[in-house]
C-alpha cells in the first residue's frame, strides 16, 4: 500500500479536530491579546499562523517515517540536544535574566530546550525497549530501568534549569516520571519514588516558613521574586505578584460568559505582562468566561484520551512509551500553565500548549503530535483483535 494512502487512512481524525481546534482558539486568543501592544494587532497573529504551518509541514515529516526507525537515530538525537543545551550555555542569547535561545541569520531565535523535550522521549523509549528485550530477572530489570531513566533524564534537566529555566526543567522531569511509570518496573519502587519526591516538597515547605534564609539558597533571585509573588501575591501585588494579580482579577471577572471579544479590562489595558504567551488563559478566562475556559478543557481532555487510546492499542512497548511520554509533556504543561494563572501553581516560564505564541513551542507541539500519529497509524493490527 502507498505510504501516503495508508497515513490518509488510518490517521486519528478526532486527534487532528481537536487540533484544529486549539489552531482557532490560538489565532483568537493571540490577535485580542495584541491588542495592548503598539504593533498591527495581526502581527502576531500571522507570525503564530506560519509556525503552525510548519509545524503541519513537519508533524507529516515525522508520520512517513515508521517510529520504530526512531530507536536507531535516539542516541544521535540526544546528544545533539544536550550538545544544543550545552551550547546555550556558552554562546546562548540572554533575555530577562534568563540564557534560553539561541539566535539564527534572519532574527530567528530558537529554544533548544522545547525540542530536547521530544529527544528525551525517543530516548527515554529506547532506553526502556532495550532493557526489556533484555533476559533479566524482575529485580535487575527495575534496576537498571531506574538507573537508566534516571541519569537519561537528570542531564537535561540540570542543564535547562541552571539556564534557569525552572519551567522547562519540571517538563522534562515529568515526561521521565511518566515514562518509568509505565516502564512496567516495580509499583513499590513508584511509591518510594513519589514518597522522595512529597518529602523533598514538605522540605522545602518547611524550610520556607521555619528556615528562609536557608530555602533562599536553593532558588535564584528572580525564581525567589516568583516564588513570593505566588505564595503572596496580594502583599507583592505591585512587585513580584503584579501578573498573577492582574490574572486572577481578569479570570475571575469573566465570570460565565465573559466581557466578551477584545472587551477584557485587564487583558487590554497591559496589566498581565506576556498575556500573549505564558499567560494567554487569562485572554479566554476574562473574554470569553467560564463558558470558553470549559470549550478550551474540553478540546484537551479530547486530545489527551485520544492519546491514551493510542498508547492502550499499541501493542509495542516502543510505542507505547513514547505516546505516554507526548501525555507527560502535554498533560503536566496544561496543568501547570492554567494553574499558574489562577495562583494553584507557582509562575514558570511555561507555555500553553497549542495556543500560546511561541515558534519554538508550536514546533515542538506540532513533532509530538506527529509521534503520537505515527504510532497510531503505524501500529501493526492482528487478525483476532478485538
Amino acid at each position: 500500500m502507498n505510504i501516503i494512502q495508508k497515513i490518509i487512512d488510518k490517521l486519528d481524525y478526532v486527534l487532528l479536530f481537536s487540533l484544529l481546534m486549539l489552531f482557532i482558539i490560538s489565532l483568537v486568543s493571540i490577535y485580542s491579546a495584541a491588542g495592548q501592544y503598539s504593533q498591527d494587532p495581526s502581527y502576531y497573529l500571522i507570525r503564530q499562523a506560519i509556525w503552525y504551518g510548519i509545524g503541519f509541514f513537519a508533524m507529516m515529516m515525522v508520520l512517513v517515517l515508521e517510529y520504530e526507525h526512531y530507536r536507531t537515530l535516539a542516541i544521535p538525537l540526544y546528544s545533539v540536544g544536550i550538545i544544543s543545551l550545552l551550547a546555550v550555555h556558552f554562546f546562548g542569547k540572554e533575555s530577562k535574566g534568563a540564557q534560553r535561545w539561541i539566535e539564527l541569520p534572519g532574527g530567528i531565535e530558537l529554544q533548544p530546550s522545547e525540542f530536547m523535550k521530544i529527544l528525551l522521549i525517543i530516548m527515554l523509549a529506547t532506553a526502556i525497549y532495550k532493557i526489556s528485550e533484555k533476559n533479566l530477572t524482575t529485580g535487575r530489570r527495575d534496576l537498571y530501568t531506574l538507573v537508566s531513566v534516571a541519569l537519561l533524564g537528570i542531564v537535561p534537566f540540570y542543564l535547562i534549569f541552571d539556564q534557569p529555566d525552572l519551567g522547562t526543567a519540571l517538563v522534562t522531569a515529568a515526561i521521565t516520571g511518566t515514562v518509568l511509570f509505565i516502564s512496567g518496573i516495580s509499583m513499590n519502587i513508584i511509591l518510594l519514588i513519589i514518597a522522595g519526591v512529597l518529602g523533598i516538597l514538605g522540605l522545602l515547605v518547611w524550610l520556607y516558613i521555619y528556615q528562609p534564609s536557608i530555602f533562599d539558597l536553593f532558588f535564584k533571585e528572580h525564581q525567589m521574586e516568583r516564588i513570593y509573588g505566588w505564595l503572596q501575591p496580594d502583599q507583592y501585588a505591585s512587585s513580584f505578584g503584579y501578573q498573577l494579580s492582574g490574572a486572577r482579577m481578569g479570570i475571575g471577572s469573566g465570570q460565565l460568559f465573559g466581557s466578551g471579544f477584545e472587551q477584557g479590562t485587564m487583558s487590554q489595558s497591559g496589566r498581565v505582562p506576556e498575556i500573549h504567551t505564558d499567560f494567554i488563559f487569562t485572554i479566554i478566562g476574562e473574554e470569553f468566561g467560564f463558558i470558553g475556559a470549559a470549550v478550551l478543557l474540553i478540546v484537551y481532555f479530547i486530545l489527551i484520551y485520544r492519546m491514551i487510546i493510542i498508547a492502550i492499542n499499541c501493542r509495542d512497548k516502543f510505542g507505547t512509551c513514547l505516546v505516554a511520554g507526548v501525555i507527560g509533556l502535554f498533560s503536566f504543561q496544561i496543568f501547570q500553565n492554567i494553574g499558574m494563572t489562577i495562583g494553584l501553581m507557582p509562575i514558570t516560564g511555561i507555555t500553553l500548549p497549542f495556543v500560546s505564541y511561541g515558534g519554538s513551542s508550536i514546533l515542538t507541539n506540532m513533532i509530538a503530535i506527529g509521534i503520537v500519529l505515527n504510532v497510531h497509524v503505524h501500529t501493526k493490527r492482528y487478525m483476532f483483535d478485538d
